[in-house]
């Protein structure tokens, strides 16, 4: 309970500020990126003087030479501090990727120092410092001004894949989108409750997880969300860098992600990727085939793509034949809209292995006649109980249709052979069996004649009051 009370209290600390700051001009992102900077020199102050551990900060540039400082020195100092802390090349310039001053005004940038000097970081469990700064992230990407929640996936939909994916503590698992590292921390607390080895939990520890994402800031973000989970605490396991600008230096087992959607930003390196399998400006596509040419033979994957991988054309149907002939496409969940913070997203988790064909591919749909809203109705892990039930991790070839033709024809389990797959025009996997139904589609056809009889007596009656009212104006 007391761990609890104090990451309820530090988080509404930390948030009504950064409320308070916003005020002031200074972004939630910005406020939590230099909150993060600042963070990490205070961690290492109390390394030193609780735990008696030497610096991983050069002299001159620690939480002592800053603290005490106001005005106009304190902000010298600390966009001191940013720039010589990023041109280093261990786990300390990763942190400070490209670090940049965004809180210009001496007095704010003295509240934001002031708030983490009063709390020791370091005497918390790593549970609860991991919990707060997630937090903080999640309130982050809930605020649309910020445009952060293009790098959250839901946490509910993460765990699921994670559970299904089923990650084991000798292997490897990367996310060449990573974001702030959602997958790669579930991926982490699934696995390291599998051994107490030490050896295995070293290798958990510093050589098991890997994440990509060209975009500095999300780079610091991530490295400082594993860090404060215990992850990566002598070399980050966060790259900068853009995942499709070239072959992958290492193969991995597993792979989960949630690559950006939309076109490839502009300024970006063109492509030239001898081992991808058909050249294309589609992003989710060339992410597709990074994924696929990154996994081990025998590796397996868990990805979110947009529906328009199901579908599309050209490039879009070389990819799919690809899949289905030198993979096992076993899996689809078809996902509702509503549980991103991007409007109207309609996506889907492609689940595979690699080395074998497919020959059968089993959907789930989770879209049909499904609602959900980040406002009022949040999907929930227990909402995604039946999909991972259904997906039988431990033995997939011992999985049951929930579907039947004459039984139940809207059951959202349902396979379909490689074969019938191929048939569809453009090997489309856009598939859809379910009925949308209405309030309408449950009545009997007595109940559905009285429905009609008042909602025409309704029409009639607003006809017939409408035609007053016009005769009053008229008049």
């Amino acid at each position: 309970m007391a761990n609890e009370n104090s990451e309820s209290s530090i988080s509404k600390k930390v948030w009504n500020l950064a409320t308070t700051l916003s005020g002031q001009g200074i972004g939630f992102t910005d406020y939590i990126t230099q909150l993060t900077y600042l963070l990490f020199l205070k961690m290492d102050d109390e390394n030193v003087n609780f735990f008696c551990e030497e610096s991983q900060i050069p002299e001159g540039y620690r939480w002592a030479d800053l603290k005490d400082l106001s005005g106009d020195e304190l902000i010298a100092q600390y966009e001191e501090t940013l720039k010589e802390l990023s041109d280093r090349e261990d786990l300390i310039g990763t942190i400070y990727t490209k670090a940049q001053n965004k809180i210009d005004k001496p007095v704010y940038l003295k509240k934001v120092i002031t708030m983490i000097d009063e709390e020791q970081w370091l005497c918390m469990d790593v549970d609860v410092k991991g919990a707060i700064y997630e937090s903080i992230l999640q309130k982050n990407g809930q605020d649309k001004k910020s445009g952060a929640g293009q790098y959250f996936t839901p946490r509910a939909l993460i765990q699921a894949m994670v559970e299904v994916v089923d990650p084991k503590i000798t292997e490897t698992v990367a996310d060449p989108a990573c974001g702030t590292g959602g997958f790669l921390l579930a991926a982490f607390d699934h696995m390291k409750t599998q051994s107490q080895d030490l050896e295995k939990q070293n290798f958990l520890l510093n050589n098991a997880l890997h994440g990509y994402d060209n975009t500095a800031l999300v780079v610091t973000l991530a490295s400082m969300n594993l860090y404060l989970h215990g992850i990566g605490t002598k070399r980050s396991p966060i790259i900068c860098q853009d995942s499709l600008e070239k072959e992958p230096d290492n193969l991995v087992d597993v792979i989960l992600a949630n690559p950006p959607f939309g076109t490839r930003p502009a300024g970006s390196v063109e492509l030239n990727r001898n081992d991808f399998f058909v050249e294309t400006t589609n992003n989710q596509l060339n992410f597709m085939q990074h994924i696929m040419v990154m996994l081990k033979n025998g590796g397996r994957a868990g990805v979110v793509l947009p529906d328009n991988v199901l579908f599309e054309g050209g490039a879009g149907e070389t990819i799919r034949k690809e899949l289905l002939t030198h993979f096992n496409l076993h899996t689809i969940l078809r996902l509702p809209t509503g549980i991103f913070y991007a409007n109207g997203v309609k996506a889907n988790v492609l689940f595979f292995s690699k080395g074998n064909a497919t020959k059968e591919i089993w959907f789930y749909d989770y879209r049909t006649g499904v609602k959900h809203t980040l406002a009022t109705k949040v999907m929930q892990r227990h909402h995604l109980d039946d999909f991972v039930a259904c997906y039988n991790a431990k033995d997939i070839n011992a999985r049951k249709e929930t579907y039947d033709a004459e039984t139940n024809p809207n059951g959202r389990w349902r396979k379909y052979s490689v074969g019938e797959i191929l048939q569809r025009d453009k090997v489309s996997l856009d598939i859809t069996w379910i009925r949308e139904t209405s309030e309408d589609d449950d009545l009997t056809l007595t109940e559905l004649i009285k429905s009609i009889d008042e909602k025409s007596a309704n029409i009639m009656d607003a006809v017939s009051k409408l035609k007053e009212l016009l005769k009053g104006i008229e008049g």
